[in-house]
């Protein structure tokens, strides 16, 4: 088996300094050399599970090794990647590169210089500058480089969950989708497996109902339906969900911070002009959700989200330690917001 030459394929590859190739996890595929560059586990492991699904379903005699470069002894990156008798393929997984010994380095930067073609050697390293001369030597060769970094930002988790169900063939609505990322977004892990049940458990499009009956227990899912209800101008629901969200024991301070959000978003796409994609792009969202902002927007008035800001500020200064009863001071601000809109 010869791994195919490395390249960088679907959104996000392109070219590297120093010729290597940045290639999405999603599309990894084998070549002598790979790179995992990163501090997010779940990538790295889901790129290196795809690498042994594809590499097995080349070669169900795969050879499957493990090297933790942290404890790494001379010589044994030679005797693991030697050609075997049978000539077997062969998959060496390399961990904790970010903390290689001496032999290691060593021993790696004559392998990146001469690697065998018959074995996909991956090589994960978790970020920080050690090993900065190895990942230099693997790069130039143009071997594929994968970025496993945070998705810290919403928009890149709603990215994630969207692409999650269109490649198993399914759909999830835009306000389920942003439910799903505000109760379990906070893992990347989490949020994976949390697709992965409703896949599993749900039949057909995934709605909001479904994501709530699943995961509404969440402080965060909390949180953004009393803000929902806020924005749109129905008092009488926030309200209700507020007082059943504090009596069952959420803090005020993730309330208030999901109606500041919300409000921030349709201040920002209130004045804006353009379409969705152009305006997401500039503030850093998703299309969807400046089409929600958009609708959202056409119920305030420029001084309503003035005063929605402010009574917001205050809120926020109350909850975290100003006020005696930060209770009132979340139940204020959503009565607030709830009648400050043109409806």
């Amino acid at each position: 088996m010869t791994p195919p030459a490395a390249r960088g394929t679907g959104r996000g590859a392109g070219s590297a300094a120093g010729g290597a190739n940045l290639t999405g996890w999603r599309h990894v595929t084998p070549a002598p050399l790979i790179l995992l560059q990163g501090p997010e586990e779940f990538l790295a492991a889901r790129a290196l599970q795809i690498l042994r699904d594809t590499l097995r379903g080349q070669s169900p005699d795969l050879e499957v090794t493990r090297l933790d470069a942290s404890s790494y002894v001379a010589g044994q990156l030679t005797l693991l990647t030697s050609p075997s008798l049978f000539a077997e393929p062969k998959l060496l997984e390399v961990s904790a590169v970010a903390s290689m010994t001496e032999d290691f380095l060593t021993d790696a930067l004559a392998y990146v210089a001469a690697p065998e073609p018959d074995v996909v050697v991956v090589l994960q390293h978790s970020g920080g500058t050690r090993g900065k001369k190895l990942l230099d030597a693997i790069k130039s060769t143009g071997a594929p480089v994968v970025e496993c970094q945070p998705l810290k930002k919403d928009a890149d988790k709603g990215d994630f969950v969207a692409t999650e169900f269109r490649q198993a063939g399914r759909r999830i609505e835009p306000a389920a989708l942003r439910a799903l990322v505000a109760a379990v977004g906070s893992s990347l892990a989490e949020l994976a497996a949390a697709c992965g049940q409703l896949l599993s458990d749900v039949e057909g499009t995934v709605t909001e109902d479904m994501v709530s009956r699943y995961y509404g227990g969440r402080v965060e899912a909390t949180a953004f339906r009393v803000a929902d209800a806020a924005i749109a101008g129905n008092g009488a629901v926030a309200l209700s969900s507020l007082r059943h969200a504090l009596a069952t024991g959420v803090d005020p301070v993730p309330l208030v911070a999901a109606l500041a959000m919300k409000v921030r978003t349709i201040a920002k796409v209130h004045s804006a002009r353009g379409n969705a994609a152009s305006i997401a792009r500039d503030l850093g969202l998703q299309a969807w959700q400046v089409e929600q902002a958009r609708r959202d927007a056409g119920a305030w008035s420029p001084e309503g989200l003035v005063r929605a800001i402010q009574v917001l500020a205050e809120a926020d200064a109350q909850v975290k330690g100003e006020a005696r009863d930060p209770v009132y001071a979340v139940e204020r601000a959503v009565t607030v917001i709830a009648t400050a809109t043109r409806r």
